[in-house]
Parts: structure tokens; C-alpha cells; sequence
């Protein structure tokens, strides 16, 4: 089968692509390898290059944003397409608040361009990836039918864009699917996220500041949330439904940055207040995911945290950063 993946040269959309092309499935990918404002240039050029490195299918570097260019690419690739699969996005809360309009246009201009373009090529599938914080506060076995009250810019668009969707499928244009991860981490992710932080300041025998030592993640590691991500797209039980795609394992930020320092043999650990700007989160309950399509994340923390502190040491581009 054919799809067309947004943000396929990304951290999980790389994976994504992966592993579809593994299965034999040929990918159209969409995504202009950007910065998002935070991201070194030497960073982002050995991350994009490696990424690259790991798929067969050309990345097309389009902004999503640029109606004209969106509809070129759908008229050329389109055609015979069985889903797009959407995970181009802005990253997380705290980029999207540096750029709120920015983050606007990416998160929802961008949207509404690949949903009138699915319909108009009458693609039968559109699967959107949002994000665990729509639910706001939660504590652990929160299901996809929990109340949504998300706190923060970036969970309120994530949350704009399911009804979005759904609107499309309401109005008859296409099914969807909608995955909801959280915490991903793993090889071939930026510096600057929790795990990525804890990691690399561990290695490099540094203080790993941690907001909030009761706090907890649903860590889920990269390979598990690709493969849940394709599973729900190929999987027939998954008609115009919502997933949890995680551990389904809450860890608290002090375990976190414990076992990184652990892991990397030196690293001390400073506690401090809780981001206010953050949601309380636990573990979300997979149950529907495991029904539907046999979701069964196989990689616990202390292994995933283990697997990706010997890439970084095995990385010829961290090995140097970390002298």
C-alpha cells in the first residue's frame, strides 16, 4: 500500500516510515526538516542525515503551510494512496509558546490544508497524531474516553485538531484514527527533551535538574509508540477511534534522572518546584489499543534508557559533543 506520512523525516516519523517500508509499504514523505527555533544547525543537519540514512523513501521538503505546494505534492503522490498519516507538528508546549502564531499556523493552517486535500483526492484514511496532553491533569490508567481539559496552548490545538478530524469524518469525507502518545523518547531525538536532557547531562557528569520529584511520565519508547502508530493504521478495528499509544507505565522525573545517572556512571540530581506550566501526568490505560490491533509496547524504561545512552556513546557526532 501507499501513504503519504507528514514529518516523516522527524524522530517518530522516521520510525514510522521504517518500519512500514519493513512491511513492504511504499511512503510519500512530506516535511521541511526545521528548527522549530531551538535545534543547532549541526544538531538537526547529523540528526536529519542519519534519520535519512534509515528509510528508502525521498523526503520532499515542503512547508505545509504553503497551500499551493501542499496541493502539487497530493496531485503528483496522491493518487492510490490508502492513508496520510500526519505527525508534522510543532514538538511540544514550550516551543509553541515561544512562537504562539507560529505554532498556530503549523498545528492548524497546516491541518486544515492536508484534511481538504485527503477529501479531495478522496484518500480513504487520515491519521492524526496528537498528543497525551489534551487531557491536562491525570493520574494513571486515564482512558481516551477521559475528560479533556488541557492546560497550555500546544494541548489546546493538539485537542482543536481530533475535533477538526472528526468533523471531516462527520461530513463524510474519509475515516480516521487518532493516537495520542506520551513522553517518547529514544535514538535520533533532539537534545532538548526530558530524557534527551537527563541522558546527555548525566554523561557528561553534569546536575540534572528535575521539576518536581513526584512527578511522573508515561515514558514510551520511540520504536513502540512507531509500531502502535502503524498498527492502528493498517489495523481494520480501528475505524474513527482514539488510541493511547504508550508504556502504560508511570515513572516519576527523580526515577528518570536516577537511573540516567546510574546508566552513565556519574550525574547528581537537583529537585526542584514543579513546572507550572505543566500538567500532572500518569500512565494512560492501552487497553483499547491492545483489543483493536494487539498494541504490545515491548520496551520497559530501564531498557529503552540503556539502549539509548549506548547510541549516544556509539555516535561519532555525541562522542565528539561529549569531549
Amino acid at each position: 500500500m501507499k501513504f503519504i506520512v507528514t514529518g516523516g523525516a522527524g524522530f517518530i516519523g522516521h520510525n514510522v516510515v521504517q518500519q512500514l517500508e519493513a512491511l513492504g509499504h511504499e511512503c510519500f514523505i512530506i516535511d521541511n526538516i526545521t528548527n522549530y527555533g531551538f535545534v543547532p544547525k549541526d544538531e538537526l543537519e547529523y540528526l536529519s542525515n542519519k534519520r535519512k540514512d534509515r528509510i528508502r523513501s525521498n523526503v520532499h521538503h515542503i512547508d505545509l503551510r504553503n497551500i499551493k505546494h501542499v496541493e502539487d505534492f497530493f496531485r503528483a503522490f496522491a493518487s492510490g494512496c490508502a492513508a496520510v498519516i500526519h505527525l508534522a507538528s510543532f514538538p511540544r508546549q514550550k516551543v509553541v509558546s515561544a512562537n504562539p502564531v507560529w505554532g498556530a499556523e503549523v498545528m492548524s493552517t497546516a491541518l486544515v490544508n492536508l484534511l481538504e486535500q485527503t477529501k479531495n483526492h478522496r484518500i480513504p484514511k487520515f491519521v492524526y497524531i496528537s498528543s497525551s496532553m489534551v487531557y491536562g491533569d491525570f493520574e494513571d490508567d486515564a482512558t481516551e474516553d477521559y475528560n479533556c481539559r488541557p492546560q497550555g496552548q500546544y494541548g489546546i490545538m493538539k485537542l482543536m485538531g481530533e475535533h477538526l478530524v472528526k468533523d471531516y469524518t462527520r461530513r463524510g469525507c474519509f475515516d480516521h484514527v487518532i493516537i495520542r502518545p506520551s513522553a517518547v523518547y529514544g535514538e535520533y531525538d533532539v537534545e532538548d527533551r526530558v530524557v534527551s536532557k537527563f541522558m546527555l547531562s548525566a554523561m557528561r557528569g553534569e546536575v540534572l535538574r528535575v521539576n518536581g520529584a513526584n512527578e511522573t511520565l508515561d515514558f514510551t519508547y520511540v520504536e513502540d509508540a512507531a509500531r502502535g502508530i502503524v498498527q492502528a493504521t493498517l489495523g481494520s478495528n480501528a475505524k474513527n477511534k482514539t488510541y493511547n499509544i504508550t508504556k502504560s507505565h508511570s515513572t516519576t522525573l527523580l526515577e528518570a534522572a536516577t537511573l540516567a545517572i546510574k546508566i552513565a556512571g556519574k550525574g547528581t540530581v537537583e529537585v526542584r518546584n514543579k513546572d507550572a506550566d505543566f500538567p500532572s501526568r500518569g500512565a494512560l490505560n492501552i487497553n483499547a489499543a491492545r483489543r483493536d490491533f494487539g498494541f504490545d509496547p515491548k520496551v520497559d524504561v530501564e531498557e529503552g534508557f540503556r539502549r539509548y545512552y549506548e547510541w549516544f556513546m556509539a555516535s561519532p557526532y555525541w562522542s565528539k559533543k561529549l569531549k
